[in-house]
């Protein structure tokens, strides 16, 4: 795994009384997290591992939280600049003492919302001569990957009584999926990719979003969460002018029937494993016909 360079050792901080102390990685990065409101989940890690980023890339995560995803992906590639986006403000800044914790001055964050119209221009910090209405994000304030976990319950569901889950889960218009992938596609340096996670039911508009944006190539990962058992969250990672068909990729198993990870799974949530980093640069693809008789 390509990881971060050793760091003299750190005495843990202080666990505030809203926040616990955990680790993600197999214990490899220190994760703090509120209390109450939303928990990370296995989404953020799983997502980041899908990620075909290389050392010196740029990258973004939107709604990234207290940082789990951003930091799970430098942990594995090294060397890449990031910035994180999120709502929330409190959020911000525990995703803030989250990076300082594990040592990552390459990673930022900007508190903002991503469908806002002022959003590149706050990305780009561009002369004030630069209006992000009119033409697109100057090139050397592109990035390489973008990824995201959208808020997808639907706009009219009943509100969370926890303001961060609120925030984190439910949609404030009926247009989220798109608005997301279309904010995300225009910072994309030409090439670059796309990587989403989603529940399965949402698989349909979030293609349909997709080819709106001009993010083709499509790869779609389904997570079963048992053998035999459907998958109810996705993984989706298209490229910025990818010409080529969608592709149905063999997804990952996550727990045995009895409990506990599978190997495939532990090695993407304990080791850092890369997902499918093959087919991602892939550039011719068979097709196989079935035969039935």
């Amino acid at each position: 795994m390509d990881g971060q360079a050793a760091h003299p050792a750190t005495p843990a901080p202080a666990v505030r009384p809203d926040t616990t102390e955990g680790t993600l990685l197999g214990g490899l990065v220190r994760y703090r997290q509120f209390r109450s409101g939303y928990r990370t989940g296995l989404e953020p890690v799983l997502m980041a591992a899908l990620v075909p980023a290389r050392r010196g890339e740029r990258v973004i995560e939107a709604g990234c939280g207290a940082g789990a995803g951003l930091l799970c992906l430098t942990r594995r590639v090294s060397g890449l600049e990031g910035l994180g986006v999120e709502l929330d403000g409190a959020t911000v800044r525990l995703a803030e003492e989250n990076f300082r914790d594990n040592h990552h001055d390459n990673l930022t964050l900007l508190n903002a919302d991503i469908t806002d119209p002022s959003f590149r221009h706050r990305v780009a910090g561009a002369a004030a001569c630069y209006d992000c209405r009119h033409g697109p994000l100057p090139a050397d304030r592109r990035f390489d990957h973008a990824f995201a976990n959208p808020p997808w319950h639907r706009v009219n569901t009943t509100p969370s009584p926890e303001m961060r889950r609120d925030k984190a889960r439910r949609a404030t218009r009926p247009d989220t999926i798109l608005a997301w992938i279309s904010a995300l596609a225009s910072l994309l340096r030409p090439k670059g990719s796309l990587t989403l996670a989603l529940p399965a039911d949402l698989t349909a508009p979030a293609l349909a979003a997709c080819e709106a944006s001009d993010i083709g190539s499509a790869e779609i990962v389904p997570l079963w969460p048992e053998p035999g058992r459907e998958a109810r969250i996705i993984l989706i990672r298209g490229r910025l002018h990818g010409r080529a068909g969608s592709r149905l990729l063999p997804g990952l198993v996550l727990h045995h029937s009895g409990g506990g990870f599978t190997r495939e799974a532990e090695a993407v949530l304990r080791d850092g494993h890369a997902l499918f980093p093959e087919s991602f640069r892939a550039t011719h693809r068979r097709t196989r016909s079935l035969t039935l008789f």
